[in-house]
Formats: structure tokens, sequence, C-alpha cells
């Protein structure tokens, strides 16, 4: 394995690591999973403390963090808005500094990008980005990861997203498969492109790595896809927006039809969970052959253990 450190590093956005680094995140996480299929116990993280913060509920993420580092032999510490000041009474400025000198890491899963960056900032330790309303990069890695796992590579795959085109699903997928040389299309409809400042930024990535990166509504551009990938089409927060989303996404609903419009027998199906099965994606294609869903949602674990052993063990 390539010698790389990134001790001490937080993980924001994926913007913020090499090509190598990424490279290097997944091939760490494909150790420590081989290490748990085979019952290695390992107490890496014994005597360190993991402060794990939550403004949205999740299932995988936390699930992936506590288990991850307890099993290491840390102390994962849940702390819901419920249970901490995080920007009300207290200033979110000086509960980054308390917390910085009670652990020796912070997760993070919010609304505001901005809320990771100031706790990374004022904190003094490693802050993990479990999800803002911008970006979501240990769900990217688990997708790579899987991705890998199944064709062997990314580099020169056709990864195709399917919906809304503007969350951080889709805005974490781009960057990775950018910087790693995955063909990446976001297939949606032009109200909800990714923005325009995002893909300026794509566009020199793509160039350095060989990547193609397509925005487009035309559902036929899937034909020659290794994955097609689809999210729920109501996100966190935007609930009230609920009938005008199932107008623009029900023509993007992934089938057995579209999944055939590969023209690929080897084609997979990936989702980020949790699925609305009947909008998104329809049930015998998430409980099928060739998805892949309950194998990235396990890769959650192994792809944040990787990044937690990277930036905290020496």
């Amino acid at each position: 394995m390539v010698s790389i450190s990134l001790f001490g590093r937080s993980l924001l956005t994926l913007l913020d690591f090499s090509p190598e680094e990424i490279q290097y995140l997944l091939k760490l996480a494909n150790k420590v999973k081989t290490e748990a299929h085979k019952g290695k116990i390992k107490q890496r993280f014994k005597g360190k403390t993991l402060a794990m913060l939550f403004e949205k509920r999740s299932t995988r993420t936390r699930c992936s963090f506590e288990t991850a580092f307890g099993e290491e032999g840390g102390h994962p510490v849940f702390l819901s808005t419920a249970d901490i000041q995080l920007g009300g009474k207290e200033s979110l400025e000086d509960t980054a500094r308390v917390l910085g000198r009670m652990f020796d890491a912070i997760q993070f899963r919010g609304f505001k990008q901005e809320t990771a960056q100031i706790l990374a900032k004022y904190s003094g330790v490693p802050v993990y980005n479990g999800l803002t309303d911008l970006y979501h990069p240990t769900q990217a890695l688990a997708d790579l990861l899987t991705l890998e796992e199944n064709f062997g590579t990314v580099k020169g795959k056709v990864l195709c997203y399917v919906g809304d085109g503007r969350n951080n699903v889709a805005r974490s997928l781009m960057i990775i498969c950018a910087k790693l040389g995955t063909h990446f299309t976001v297939i949606t409809p032009p109200e909800l492109n990714p923005d325009d400042e995002l893909r300026g930024k794509i566009t020199s990535l793509a160039k350095e790595s060989g990547a193609v990166i397509k925005v487009t509504p035309d559902i036929g551009e899937v034909k020659g896809a290794d994955a097609l990938y689809t999210d729920v089409w109501i996100s966190m927060g935007e609930e009230e927006k609920k009938e005008e989303r199932l107008r623009l996404l029900s023509p993007y609903q992934v089938n057995q039809k579209m999944m055939d419009m590969t023209n690929k027998k080897e084609s997979i199906f990936l989702h980020c969970l949790p699925a609305v099965k009947g909008e998104e994606v329809t049930a015998d294609v998430i409980d099928g052959k060739q998805s892949k869903a309950w194998d990235q949602a396990e890769n959650r674990k192994h792809t944040i253990k990787a990044v937690m052993l990277a930036t905290l063990i020496k």
C-alpha cells in the first residue's frame, strides 16, 4: 500500500482529497473489511473517544460510526440537538472548543456544511462529515468501494445516477468519479441539475483523470452503464416539496425496463438507502439479483473505519 499520511485530517468534502488519497482510503477499507470477515479483532482506537453529533436521524451513518469505533476499542458518544447546545444557547464555536478538549474526533450529520467547517476550525480534532445538505463523502467512498468490488476497478467504468441531480449524494459522486476517472452521468430533469459552481470545479478534475462527466434529462443515456444509482426523491428537510418532486421525477423511476436499457446483463443497481419502494425504485429491482444496495450499506462501515484509522492513528 502506498505510504500516505492523513493523520489529523478532517473529511468535510472529497474536494479536499487527492485521487491518490482517495484510492488509499479505498484500499484501507478493503483491508479492514477483509479483517472483519475473517473475524480479526483489533483495538486500534482503545482509549480514544468520538463525539457523534446528529441534527438529522440516521440508520447507516450512526451504526457505521458507532460500531466501527466501538469494535476497535474506542468509546463513541451519541449527541443529538436535544442533548447538547449546538448553535443554540452556546455558540457553535464554543461548543467546538469544548468538544475538541474532550474528544479525539467529531462526526457531524446535519444541515449546513458551514457547521461542519466551524467544528473543524475550532475543535482542533478531525471532523467527519456524516452528511450535510451539500455533501455526503462517506457515502461516496462506500459507493466506489462497491463498484470496485464488482468490477475490479472504477477507472473507465460507467456510473449513471438517476433522480435528483442537486442532492448531496449526486454532488459527492460527481466529485469522486471525476477524481478517480469513473465516467459519471447525472440523469435528471433540468429543474434539478447540479449547480454550475460545482460543475465548473468538476470540469478540470475530470480532464486530469480522463473521466467523462455528463448532465442530461435523457433516460436513454443509461445505455452502456455498468451501474445505475438512485436516491429518494424527497430529501430530509424538503418534505413540503413532495408533490413537485413526484411530478418531476416520476419518469425517472429505476425499474427493470430501465435496468435492461443498459444492454449489459452484468449491470448493477445501487441505492444509498433508505429506499421508498415504488417511487424512485421498484421493489423487484432493489430486491433483485442486480441490486448491490446491501453491500453498499455494509461498506459504509468499512470505509468509515478506514477514514478514522487513517486520520487518528499514526
